[in-house]
């Protein structure tokens, strides 16, 4: 059998941790950011270990990890 392709856009996106969760970054930091609290920016900016319900499905298109 041949092996699984991962998906690449998703691959390019999250990484797993040493404890084998999904590491992510955070949505809404590329434009309209002047009406955005220092404080929000500023936690935007760090990453986030996706919810449960995504790291299924992420283990099932990211067979390997990423």
């Amino acid at each position: 059998m041949p092996k699984m392709k991962s998906h690449r856009g998703a691959a390019k996106r999250v990484s797993k941790t040493g404890s084998g969760k999904w590491k992510r970054m955070r949505a809404n930091k590329s434009h309209i950011l002047t009406k955005k609290t220092r404080k929000r920016k500023r936690r935007l900016r760090q990453s986030e270990v996706a919810a449960r319900g995504d790291s299924r499905r992420l283990d099932k298109i990211l067979p390997y990890g990423a």
